[in-house]
């Protein structure tokens, strides 16, 4: 039984399958809002699987191009493809199956999205190649990240209109916010190896000072989200919740002072967006 799992459970391992919590939520949020109903459940269900076929695809692709990299890097040196755990061909025939489940799944959506497809694929292959050219790279995984309460929207409606933008820039510079402050665990390596990232480029305090700026962005967009659909009394309080948890993430790190980077990354992210989910759609069934 152990080795029929063993590809599964290094597959999983390989895509991070459980940070799909920090996009899902936001996918599903856009659905919800588009519509100021619960979506049915073959929508929910096509929903899912395409997202989960996205991000699969996304991670396979950015660990398949970054495998060098990775295998230089004393944090990422153990990951399934530097150590050998996972061939390349394993990798490749896992892109391949996450590509067929995610075009299935969108042509299960409204037709939209049927021509659009092939923007967010473009940008999962780009993205990985950015950090050997531009610290702005940051930008581009929370743009990646943001396509997916756009897409969910057009999927479900058909149509893209101001407040979907809105909504997917909010979750574009949330992710920024918190990857520039990720890349400080290779601060150093990257240095070292030539590659770009903000912590690079300018340092710890502009780090932190630039994540606070994109996470104030994001409470504010989220804002001109819940103004432009006149949203109800639980949307503003999933916005509130967001900002004193954003709060909350940057009083446990400072530049001085990085021993919960861990906890806010990983932790305090995974709570921002469920607790957002879970107040809209507490206000679109209220």
């Amino acid at each position: 039984m152990s080795s029929v799992l063993r590809y599964p459970r290094l597959l999983a391992s390989l895509v991070k399958i459980e940070h799909t919590v920090f996009a899902l939520p936001f996918a599903y949020v856009g659905a919800f809002l588009a519509l100021d109903s619960v979506p049915s459940g073959r929508e929910l269900l096509w929903l899912t699987v395409a997202l989960i076929g996205a991000r699969s695809l996304a991670m396979a692709l950015n660990r398949l191009i970054d495998a060098e990299i990775d295998s230089r890097n004393p944090r990422t040196a153990a990951r399934e493809l530097p150590r050998g755990a996972l061939r390349r061909l394993d990798v490749l025939l896992f892109c391949g199956a996450s590509l067929a489940l995610f075009l299935v799944a969108v042509f299960q959506l409204e037709p939209v999205v049927r021509w659009l497809w092939p923007i967010p694929v473009a940008a999962f292959v780009l993205y990985p190649y950015l950090k050997r050219w531009t610290w702005l790279s940051h930008l581009w995984l929370g743009v990646v990240d943001g396509l997916a309460p756009v897409g969910a929207w057009a999927a479900v409606t058909n149509e893209l209109p101001w407040e979907a933008w809105a909504l997917g820039a909010a979750v574009a510079v949330w992710v920024a916010g918190f990857d520039v402050l990720y890349a400080l665990f290779d601060l150093e390596i990257d240095r070292a190896q030539a590659l770009h990232s903000l912590p690079a480029r300018f340092g710890v305090p502009a780090t932190f000072a630039a994540s606070r700026a994109l996470h104030a962005a994001t409470v504010g967009l989220l804002v001109l989200v819940g103004v432009g659909l006149a949203l109800g009394p639980l949307y503003w309080v999933g916005v509130a919740s967001v900002a004193a948890l954003l709060l909350y993430e940057h009083l446990i790190v400072s530049p001085r002072d990085l021993r919960r980077l861990d906890m806010a990354f990983f932790t305090m992210n995974g709570v921002i967006s469920l607790a957002l989910f879970a107040f809209v759609l507490a206000d679109v069934v209220a």
